[in-house]
């Protein structure tokens, strides 16, 4: 009798150890209990870009970002309100779950525990992230002299859209209510696309499309959506929770031949996508 004991106990502790063994060479970070199981894409779609304004502090859950993204395939991604730490989850998902693989890189305006936690000495970075499915050279991120009531700034990067170089932005103006910073933002971000005979520019401009501070932006560039410019009361589509246009891909030099806004739970903005003619 004690030795049956004694066998049950080993035998239990042995289990226990291969419990703690195998738990500590799961991968931190992944999908726990109860994850939708990993669907991979066959590709990106090779002439496909997409911004969308994630939402911090909003806690959401990083693999529904990433669902939603994997969703539209993208070859490029234009992320705002970007924490770094929840980039590089929304990155890891994409591959792990949906076979998706993306460079990284950032926009950093500043380091916001409020926003992105982190320890307190080490608060998290955020601003702009532009993932693609191709390599990205010659990235710039500079902050605008003037950035409102919170830091703003732009990146852009070169890379290839459908099989040919292109420079592409990511900016995030400056919050509503602050017309003439951002129309200080957006002379400063036209004069860098200017010199770009191929560009997208995307991001939220938190602006209407009739708004002033816009007018650099349209003399240098069209929207994705044809519906969607200066003095143009079509049917144009909202991409925020509040039914206003405030999300743009600007095109220079490179002509859509389809978009869609789809809206998500997992923001106040929607997301936005285009398909592109790039020959």
């Amino acid at each position: 009798m004690v030795l049956g004991k004694g066998k049950r106990v080993l035998t239990g502790a042995l289990i226990v150890a291969c419990l703690v063994i195998v738990g500590s060479r799961a991968p931190s970070g992944g999908p726990t209990t109860g994850a939708r199981p990993a669907q991979a894409v066959k590709d990106v779609v090779a002439n496909r870009v997409m911004t969308w304004n994630i939402c911090n502090p909003c806690k959401e859950d990083n693999a529904d970002r990433a669902a939603d993204i994997a969703a539209q395939a993208p070859q490029v991604i234009a992320l705002q309100e970007a924490c770094t730490r929840d980039v590089e989850s929304i990155r890891d998902y994409l591959e792990r779950l949906h076979g998706l693989v993306y460079h990284v890189e950032y926009g950093v305006v500043l380091r916001s525990w409020g926003r992105c936690g982190g320890a307190p000495w080490s608060p998290g970075g955020y601003g702009e992230a532009i993932l693609s499915a191709a390599p990205m050279t010659d990235v710039v991120s500079p902050e605008y002299p003037d950035g409102g009531s919170e830091d703003r700034g732009y990146m852009a990067v070169t890379t290839t859209v459908g099989g040919r170089p292109v420079r592409v932005f990511n900016t995030h103006l400056a919050e509503r209510r602050q017309e003439t910073v951002r129309a200080d933002q957006t002379r400063v971000l036209a004069a860098a696309v200017a010199p770009y005979e191929r560009a997208i520019v995307l991001g939220d401009f938190n602006a209407v499309p009739d708004a002033a501070e816009l007018t650099r932006m349209w003399a240098l560039a069209t929207d994705a959506d044809p519906e969607c410019r200066a003095g143009h009361t079509g049917d144009c589509r909202p991409t925020t929770d509040w039914q206003s246009k405030f999300d743009y891909i600007f095109l220079r030099g490179v002509t859509p031949l389809a978009q869609r806004v789809y809206p998500t739970s997992h923001s106040d903005h929607h997301l936005f996508r285009a398909d592109l003619d790039t020959t």
